[in-house]
């Protein structure tokens, strides 16, 4: 949830009742939603939301969502709370998958990526191909280093002990990793990221470095010679426990 302390914005409700729970304590109006892609668990609240507050809804044109709703595309631009919100294809995770990108709240970019982009990983490739994620991850990372990454599930700790496995000589890496475990001890949450720390430590930004290859490689070289240590990587990440 976004806010100016008036009005608010919630993105990717997938339960409406805790967002509902903090409009009433912080004294807010749901003034819009914004939906990143189709799964339940990001629009399950979406119409129990609309009905209680009158909010606007946007969402991809590309999927099936709950109506109505504004339908937007790469390119376009979303106004709420006095902000500027351009739109962006990245599909991969779902065929129709966008994120929003504000390049100036409170003196800095704010990225809203859904489950395209997660600190020190990414999202599974349901519907798309290897070669789409890749090329939405290359235009979320090409975003300025200030870039404040908020995706929608707290997955960093089991994603940095992949990263961690795939890329060990990583200091950078080594450091994050001991930082989030030390926050979410404390129960707080690892989130948001930055995009500057994401390429140094996620591995699914860094597949086209050497190092990364030669992991890939090391896991599996046939996949990696005919789809690319990107795709490796992902598929390794689908059956790391």
């Amino acid at each position: 949830m976004l806010h100016d302390g008036r009005q608010a914005l919630v993105v990717d409700p997938g339960d409406a009742q805790p967002v509902l729970e903090a409009l009433q304590r912080e004294g807010l109006q749901l003034e819009s939603i914004l939906v990143t892609h189709h799964h339940a668990d990001h629009t399950g609240g979406v119409a129990a939301l609309r009905q209680a507050t009158g909010a606007r809804v946007c969402g991809p044109a590309g999927e099936e969502m709950p109506e109505p709703l504004q339908r937007l595309s790469g390119g376009a631009h979303y106004a709420a709370l006095g902000l500027d919100f351009l739109v962006m294809d990245v599909p991969g995770h779902t065929a129709g998958h966008i994120a929003f990108y504000c390049a100036a709240m409170d003196g800095a970019p704010l990225l809203f990526c859904g489950d395209t982009l997660f600190s020190g990983g990414c999202g599974r490739l349901f519907e798309g191909t290897p070669a789409q994620m890749l090329a939405s991850l290359d235009s979320l990372a090409a975003l300025p280093d200030a870039t404040r990454v908020c995706c929608t599930h707290e997955y960093t700790l089991s994603n940095l002990a992949f990263a961690c496995a795939v890329e060990p000589g990583n200091t950078d890496l080594q450091a994050y990793r001991l930082r989030c475990e030390e926050l979410r001890a404390q129960g707080l949450p690892t989130l948001p990221s930055h995009i500057a720390l994401e390429r140094q430590i996620n591995p699914f930004l860094r597949s086209r470095l050497p190092a990364l290859i030669a992991a890939a490689t090391a896991h599996d070289a046939v996949m990696t010679h005919n789809t690319g240590a990107f795709a490796t990587l992902r598929q390794w990440k689908n059956n790391y426990r």
